[in-house]
């Protein structure tokens, strides 16, 4: 609670700030929300439900000065019903940005994406995630940093410096979607003496050649993903202790457009997590366009992802097939429907997973999410969800 009381306060303070040294000039957005989880199966834990509900607001003032240079405030924060560690508060995006026709510079807490495929992300290192937010690991924290960008015609040159380090998230003890073992965050360990203010460094290149996109970076610092170690805490409970091992990691992420096809290949090899390790996901989407004569685009996507280090990769995704479906409807409320399939080659895991959006006037958006996990033995990283098949609906008042 008491982050959620920062938040707040922080919101409070920036707003009035920025109405006295701006005179009305600050663009005011944003959206609050309502969520409701349902799950299929009783719990597996004790002190779960089966159904939760929370808010969530994510506001957000923007100012942009003559010359371009501008200034943005992104704070989010969310109150949950089940579970405590849900209930939290982030500064997603706090930061200045300078613009010129040959470079960009940002400074302060800022969002930055990098990668190609639909479903599972290889190579987006900067930004650390909120797993409590939602468990395809695509909702991130805020990240402090400074980001030099550098525009030249032969492509894009950046420049990171990333001061200060961000833990992940994790579900509470009343929390579904969790681990067998509950995730003790404040107690985190670092290889690096210097813990969560180790200086963290990347550098990345991206150019646009044709129909071919791509980009090559090298990242080196304090991993963002923890090897989470088993031990015994304080009053002789087992619990998980996330370790966060500074790494040396480079990769790649391409795009090539090829008529109705698109293809996707994200790659890394790492260095400093116990053994090197190399991982990459690929594959293409094919579009239909104009389906049953309707205004309707059908995307069938196939993907593959793969880890060297097998069964024991810090990922559930480390030798899966996946097959997906995108509909884009096309229509004034900007329908849209993704679906995806997750097949375990050397296991029976299967998991199914759909996404759906549909706006309704020009403030309200309503949001459904649905996930399955079937055939899962005993062993599998994700053993733990086998009772975790749901429901999420969502219902945003964007303003």
């Amino acid at each position: 609670m008491k982050a959620l009381r920062t938040f707040f306060i922080s919101v409070l303070l920036v707003t009035m700030l920025l109405a006295s040294s701006t005179a009305g000039s600050v663009e005011f957005s944003g959206y609050v929300a309502a969520e409701a989880s349902l799950f299929v199966h009783d719990p597996t834990f004790p002190g779960q439900t089966r159904h939760s509900a929370s808010m969530a607001a994510q506001p957000e003032f923007y100012h942009e000065w003559d010359g371009g240079t501008s200034f943005i405030f992104v704070p989010f924060g969310r109150l949950d019903s089940a579970d405590s560690q849900r209930s939290h508060a982030d500064i997603r995006e706090l930061n200045m940005l300078w613009i010129d026709d040959s470079w960009e510079i940002r400074i302060g807490i800022a969002k930055v994406f990098w990668g190609a495929t639909e479903f599972v992300h290889l190579v987006d290192i900067i930004n650390q995630t909120d797993i409590v937010e939602s468990i395809d690991a695509e909702v991130k924290l805020g990240q402090p940093m400074g980001h030099l960008t550098l525009l030249r015609d032969w492509g894009v040159a950046e420049v990171f410096i990333l001061p200060y380090f961000r833990e992940r998230t994790f579900p509470g003890v009343n929390g579904r979607l969790r681990t067998a073992l509950i995730v003790d965050t404040d107690h985190a360990r670092y290889e690096s003496g210097d813990r969560q203010r180790h200086i963290d460094f990347s550098a990345r290149y991206s150019h646009t050649i044709g129909d071919l996109d791509f980009g090559l970076y090298y990242f080196t610092g304090t991993s963002r993903d923890p090897t989470l170690i088993p031990v015994i805490d304080a009053i002789g409970q087992p619990v998980l202790i996330p370790y966060y091992e500074q790494i040396n990691q480079a990769g790649t992420d391409l795009q090539l457009v090829a008529g109705e096809w698109l293809w996707k290949l994200e790659a890394l090899y790492r260095t400093g997590q116990d053994d090197s390790f190399t991982a990459a996901t690929g594959g293409f989407e094919y579009s239909f366009i104009g389906i049953a004569e309707s205004a309707m685009d059908l995307g069938v996507i196939a993907e593959y992802a793969y880890d060297s280090r097998g069964s024991s990769a810090t990922t559930p995704f480390q030798n899966d097939a996946i097959l997906g479906l995108r509909l884009a409807v096309n229509d004034i409320n900007d329908s849209t429907l993704l679906a995806g399939w997750f097949q375990d080659v050397q296991s029976p895991t299967k998991i199914f997973q759909l996404e759906a959006s549909r706006r309704f006037g020009e403030q309200f958006k309503a949001s459904l999410e649905a996930r399955t996990f079937k055939d899962l033995p005993q062993g599998d990283p994700i053993y733990s969800l086998r009772n975790d098949d749901h429901f999420k609906f969502e219902l945003a008042y964007y303003f």
